[in-house]
């Protein structure tokens, strides 16, 4: 890899780490801690590439894209952000990043992205410059909980941000209480459509005998957004009359978003939803993960619903370090409508500043116990369901390859829970973790600070 990296990020150890992974990659790398200084070097014309940070002591990152677009035209800029939600994503797509990466970022597949950025910013070297796009702002009432780092959200964040103003129907999947809905509100809110009628129509409103029944509420949407929700549930005549509806809509009609569960493709499979209709419908596929698959977001999702119930109750509330550990173990099936609703609960009816892990147990009883450690699908083994989670890993990529570096991020997704339960049954002794894993104790060592493992020295209750 060969060329110039400019890199801002208010913190030293992320600014020492790029450096040094860039230069040994064979890059030239500038490094500041400030807006200002970054923008200098944009104008002097030094740099192939930019690697940003979003909130910076002088000004946000994703704010400046704007302004280093007309300056360098075909400059790629790839924004790094600790702020993980999908309005981020959005925003740096709709600014013209290059790429987005969420913190903490896997450095391998940061160089991988930095060295094909740098490729396309050599081929790409527009004569003049394109007109620039302002970076839009969240809706006022945009409080979405589209929280996560996990992988999984990530693919799904990239993908709503590349379709967003595609103009192509969507098909969004996925169990219930995983945030479809949400999924289908950013898709619109987001858009270009954005000041343009939103529809919701269900199964139960199509599924009218009057022929016309899908005619009205696609007379509503206008040029808008339509979004049909349950598509599964709808009996063959819907299907039908839903079929007809989509044959007549023009370049001026609605973009037709379909919302569907998990029994979606069981109905298909044995012949009770129509291919065509699925085919329509399934211009870009979008699959909302449940929450049991990603334990990771699981903290930062109950963070920002303690914020919101915060916010309209008046009572702050925090959650201990026995309560953060039960959410993680417990099995959500009800998915994140479930966790939203529990902490809601534990905020309104406790009184003390810290939820306790007794008030969590008390919420959650008579509700599904936690699953078992070790215990995945009925009969599933370990390997078995690496696979499956690896197998809809790269089912979220769709038509395109996951990028570069998936062995690391695979092997992290499993070490880190395998270190942590290891530290939680010696008690955090490092020295008796790192014997019971057969691993030297500098190794156990780096690999806590490498995976940001937090080492507690209270003995598990056997």
């Amino acid at each position: 890899m060969d060329g110039t990296v400019l890199v801002a990020d208010d913190d030293r150890t992320i600014r020492t780490v790029l450096t040094q992974a860039l230069t040994r990659a064979g890059c030239r790398v500038h490094a500041t801690s400030s807006l200002t200084t970054l923008l200098r070097w944009v104008e002097e014309g030094k740099g192939d590439l930019v690697v940003t940070d979003v909130i910076m002591p002088d000004g946000n990152g994703i704010e400046m894209l704007p302004r280093i677009r007309a300056l360098r035209p075909g400059l790629p800029v790839i924004v790094i952000s600790a702020q993980n939600t999908i309005m981020t994503a959005i925003q740096a797509t709709e600014a013209d990043a290059w790429d987005y990466l969420p913190k903490p970022f896997d450095l391998p597949d940061l160089l991988g992205r930095a060295a094909r950025a740098m490729e396309s910013g050599q081929r790409v070297r527009r004569a003049s410059p394109e007109p620039v796009r302002e970076v839009i702002e969240a809706p006022a009432d945009a409080d979405l909980p589209l929280v996560g780092r996990s992988p999984a959200m990530q693919a799904l964040y990239r993908m709503v941000a590349r379709v967003m103003n595609a103009e192509l129907p969507v098909l969004i999947t996925g169990e219930s209480g995983t945030g479809k809905s949400l999924i289908a509100r950013a898709l619109h809110d987001f858009s270009d459509r954005r000041a343009r009628p939103f529809v919701l129509v269900s199964a139960q409103d199509l599924g009218q005998p009057d022929p016309d029944a899908p005619a009205a509420p696609m007379a509503r949407a206008r040029d808008g957004s339509l979004v049909i929700d349950g598509l599964g549930d709808l009996d063959a005549g819907a299907q039908a009359r839903l079929v007809r509806m989509l044959d007549r809509l023009g370049e001026d009609g609605p973009r037709v978003i379909a919302i569907a569960d998990e029994g979606l493709a069981p109905a298909l499979e044995a012949g009770r939803f129509r291919q065509d209709l699925f085919y329509r419908l399934g211009g870009v596929n979008l699959h909302v993960p449940p929450l049991r698959e990603r334990i990771e977001d699981i903290p930062l999702l109950a963070e920002h619903f303690l914020a919101r119930a915060a916010r309209e109750t008046g009572n702050a509330r925090t959650l201990s370090t026995g309560a953060m550990e039960l959410l993680r173990k417990y099995e959500w099936p009800g998915n994140t409508r479930q966790l939203e609703n529990t902490i809601r609960r534990l905020v309104i009816t406790g009184h003390e500043p810290e939820i306790s892990r007794a008030e969590v147990e008390s919420a959650l009883h008579g509700h599904p116990a936690a699953a078992t450690p070790g215990e995945g699908r009925q009969g599933e083994t370990l390997s078995e369901a690496v696979a499956r989670h690896v197998r809809r890993y790269f089912e979220l990529h769709g038509e395109e390859l996951p990028p570069p570096g998936i062995y690391g991020r695979i092997l992290r997704e499993v070490e880190a829970p395998l270190i942590e339960i290891a530290l939680e049954y010696t008690g955090g002794n490092q020295a008796r973790c790192a014997e019971l894993m057969g691993i030297n104790r500098n190794t156990l060592r780096k690999k806590i600070t490498d995976l940001d493992i937090r080492v507690t020295r209270r003995r598990r209750l056997m």
